[in-house]
């Protein structure tokens, strides 16, 4: 596809999570009327990862409701968070003020962050749980990445496994409760179309733009896009748990996430570059 007809893409999907904006905002998924603690969205290997965060400048790539953004601040960090969505820069502004979080939110598409940010520099760039499949482009996201980064900064990408992205969420109509792949786990099979009238959290349909474009990442496309682009993987893990249970039979641990139960497959991954 050209760029002209990725950018159309990624405006249909900017239009679709505008329109999930205020569902989000009034679900029990993020809680957000009662529950402020907003480190339930982490697993414990992300702050070993991350390591100290206070006084470090750090954003946070495609923030939505800035959930995470909030607990980046509450560590230290300078936090910045920058989403494509007019209304989720809004609400995460509001939700922020709630909290009495002091963030700065930006409203850019991730490729135009060096320019909407004026050129600033980052210790920490932060991005994840569902960020990355709706970028067509993992080279020029990473190109952009190391333009953010201050020398010796480090990007730390917590994601969904490709191959949880490959399980279809629910079964067919006639089918039991078996995993099964429905979707591809490598990338370069082009955008795909999802109906977004549902998204994943609870409440009311999406009303107004429900078309969503998705593009499937394995993980060494990622790899080797950050690796491209100058920068050096330091770490990479896989994790079996998720915050929350995707299939009836997954299990609570004693972390508060959820597993499924044997045998065991990736999920997460947490993986830490360096510049």
């Amino acid at each position: 596809m050209t760029s002209a007809e990725h950018d159309a893409l990624m405006r249909a999907n900017q239009a679709n999570w505008d329109a999930r904006t205020p569902v989000h905002l009034a679900s029990r998924f993020y809680g957000l009327d009662q529950d402020l603690d907003f480190g339930r969205w982490f697993a414990p290997f992300e702050w070993e990862d991350l390591g100290e965060l206070a006084g470090r400048d750090v954003l946070h790539l495609q923030c939505h409701l800035g959930t995470e953004t909030i607990a980046l601040a509450r560590r230290g960090a300078r936090a910045v968070g920058l989403d494509f969505s007019e209304a989720s820069v809004a609400a995460a502004t509001g939700i922020a003020a709630k909290a009495g979080a002091d963030v700065t939110y930006v409203q850019a598409n991730v490729y135009d962050a060096v320019e909407a940010l004026d050129g600033r520099l980052f210790d920490v760039v932060y991005t994840g749980k569902g960020a990355l499949c709706y970028l067509p482009d993992l080279d020029r996201w990473a190109e952009v990445v190391g333009r953010l980064l201050r020398p010796g900064g480090r990007l730390y990408v917590v994601e969904f496994h490709p191959l949880l992205n490959s399980l279809g969420p629910k079964p067919a109509p006639g089918e039991g409760p078996e995993l099964l792949l429905r979707h591809d786990y490598l990338g370069g099979g082009g955008p795909v179309r999802r109906d977004a009238t549902r998204t994943y959290t609870d409440g009311p349909a999406v009303e107004g733009a429900t078309d969503s474009y998705e593009w499937m990442h394995g993980m060494g496309e990622v790899v080797n896009a950050l690796t491209g682009a100058g920068l050096t993987v330091r770490r990479l893990r896989e994790s079996d748990e998720l915050p929350w249970p995707r299939w009836p039979q997954m299990v609570r641990t004693e972390s508060g996430w959820w597993r499924l139960p044997e045998p065991r497959i990736p999920l997460l991954y947490g993986l830490l570059a360096c510049r």
